[in-house]
């Protein structure tokens, strides 16, 4: 009963932290110590069921997309800067694979990482909100935002406790989209096709070592729809916030979570 349970909060942290700016990866690293440590297809499995969210949020935004690619040239503009930063993630993230180039799992990098990651979201709205005075919003994806959103990515993947949602939403923002609107959507429709080949990635991995074999199937299916669920309404909650409100208050649970781990958890753990 105990690992139903486990598998459920699993699954409802990962849907609640994978599109908010707090970072998944961290979150579901700590909990872990608590809960117990997971088989990679558990996490997989807890990942699919939150894109699988997003891409019901979004489901109008890419069927216009792709039935618009031909005819519309600001369509296709936006799809071709997708697939540029999705290119520059798949290339750089699977040189860092190869080259195993890994932090360990401990708490003290997470920390860190949360913290510096707050001080990033602060300066980044800061310099965004002025240059928005000056200017006006822009909703504008440039070429230069669309890269930098993928190298971003790669930079999220390498460190955990940075947020892949913060990590692109923030580089966009620095890199001229003002629109706190504008650099979320980006963010998080880059988002689908990278964590569907990062997932496919691992899944094919797990498959191959035979890891599936041993799975407890009740407790993933569990944590798949509890982190479908807890995604969706994370989500579609985000969209409505940034519409009247900063990323402020992101910035100050990770700077005080980042603190707590440093202070209470025993260094090397």
């Amino acid at each position: 009963m105990f690992d139903l349970f486990a598998a459920l909060l699993l699954g409802i942290i990962e849907g609640i932290t994978e599109f908010l700016p707090i970072s998944s990866t961290g979150h579901l690293l700590i909990a872990e110590r608590w809960l117990g440590h997971r088989s990679d297809l558990f996490n997989i499995a807890i990942q699919a069921g939150a894109i699988l969210a997003v891409v019901l949020i979004y489901r109008q935004r890419l069927w216009q997309l792709a039935t618009q690619f031909l005819a519309d040239r600001e369509s296709r503009d936006y799809a071709w800067k997708l697939a540029a930063a999705f290119g520059v993630t798949a290339v750089l993230g699977v040189a860092v694979k190869k080259l195993g180039f890994q932090l360990p799992e401990t708490v003290a990098p997470i920390a860190w990482a949360l913290v510096i990651g707050a001080a990033w979201m602060v300066v980044a709205e800061y310099f965004a909100g002025r240059r928005a005075a000056v200017l006006g919003e822009r909703s504008q994806i440039t070429w230069t935002v669309a890269l930098l959103v993928g190298l971003a990515q790669v930079v999220a993947g390498v460190f955990p406790g940075t947020s892949r949602s913060a990590a692109t939403i923030f580089v966009a923002l620095l890199a001229g989209t003002t629109s706190r609107a504008a650099a979320t959507e980006f963010a998080f429709l880059v988002g689908i096709p990278t964590m569907f080949a990062a997932t496919a990635y691992e899944l094919i991995d797990v498959i191959g070592n035979g890891e599936a074999a041993h799975e407890q199937w009740g407790a993933l299916a569990i944590a798949f729809v509890a982190s479908a669920i807890t995604a969706f309404i994370s989500v579609k909650w985000l969209l409505h916030y940034i519409q009247h409100h900063r990323f402020t208050v992101f910035a100050a649970y990770r700077v005080v979570l980042g603190l707590a781990l440093l202070l209470l958890v025993p260094a090397g753990q």
